[in-house]
């Protein structure tokens, strides 16, 4: 299922309908109403839309800008400067080896992350940082509230397109807030502050071919019905934050746990299998500064907020830091 924002959908049906966003709105709430909260806001504004004669999709087909990359869509074709790559990553199953490897593109228009399967994953040999590519036959998921772009052995990586640039990327914009000004559902915040507890790593079974975690059933793991033989582990790393307004969690999951312990994955599964040789990773980060990019959610069994890192730094460089103070003042 293609899933548009609901703002994307309001400004949509804005354009094509030359009405305004509060009657737009009401027509939403009054069809949540009409179906007694059967139906999600975004499907109220579908109904909306088809109702007034919009097409919701016609803009969605050919090469897309990153910003119109939504989840669901297959076959998409898109061009990106790259920003950010990552190792390749080999896994064994039962029933077959795989490989996959990620990296980051940006076009003017936003980023997004790029996840590529089996022999694709092969390409991340040739891709270098700056380097412009270009993406066909992708297909869309979601990824704990964040939008990949999957290719498999059916989509195509060309590298250096010709007729084919990028110009400025727009970086998604970070706002930098206090701890204690963070609200649920803050998006690509970044925070400053001091690591003042550090938990033990925790590590759990996933689908070498997915990614996806798996169950366990007296002694077998599941994907679903699916038995997953020789599951792989992943792991995430919680740590408190404070930086004088207050103080949260912090959650780093796989590669941003990696970033912030500056060691591979073969490193971190020996913490698993020895846990005491941690405690002097725990000493060695606490009292250090950090700064964390990330989204904050509410963690609902402990009624508390949390921030999940998209990307972390050690130790900020202070003249950055300095430079950004002395804007903020400028602004008051």
């Amino acid at each position: 299922m293609i899933k548009i924002p609901y703002e994307q959908i309001i400004e949509r049906i804005k354009k094509e309908a030359n009405i305004s966003e509060d009657e737009i709105n009401g027509k939403v709430d009054q069809k949540m109403k009409q179906l007694s909260g059967l139906i999600s806001k975004e499907g109220a504004a579908h109904i909306v839309a088809n109702e007034l004669g919009i097409k919701l999709f016609d803009s969605f087909t050919g090469k897309l800008q990153i910003k119109n990359i939504l989840v669901g869509l297959r076959n998409v074709e898109t061009v990106g400067k790259v920003l950010q790559t990552y190792e390749l990553r080999e896994f064994t199953t039962n029933e077959r080896q795989g490989k996959v490897a990620s990296l980051v593109i940006g076009d003017e228009t936003g980023t997004i992350r790029i996840v590529m399967w089996g022999d694709q994953a092969d390409n991340i040999k040739n891709i270098n940082k700056e380097m412009i590519i270009k993406i066909a036959g992708g297909y869309v998921k979601d990824n704990n509230g964040g939008i990949e772009l999957h290719l498999n052995d059916r989509s195509q990586v060309i590298l250096n397109p010709p007729g084919e640039s990028v110009n400025v990327v727009k970086q998604n914009a970070t706002q930098r807030k206090e701890i204690s000004k963070l609200t649920e559902n803050d998006n690509n915040v970044e925070i400053l502050g001091t690591i003042v507890q550090i938990f033990d790593p925790r590590f759990f079974p996933i689908d070498p071919e997915t990614g996806r975690k798996v169950t366990e059933n007296e002694g077998t793991y599941y994907l679903n019905d699916k038995a997953i033989e020789n599951p792989d582990y992943s792991y995430v790393l919680n740590l408190i934050v404070d930086d004088g307004t207050d103080n949260m969690r912090a959650v780093f999951f796989r590669e941003t746990m990696e970033k912030l312990l500056n060691c591979n994955k073969e490193k971190i599964l020996g913490y698993k299998d020895n846990p005491e040789t941690f405690e002097q990773v725990k000493s060695d980060l606490l009292g250090t500064l950090v700064k964390i990019n990330g989204r904050v959610k509410k963690n609902l069994f402990f009624d508390r907020l949390e921030i999940v890192s998209n990307d972390v730094s050690l130790n900020p460089d202070p003249e950055e830091e300095i430079k950004r103070l002395d804007e903020e003042v400028k602004k008051v």
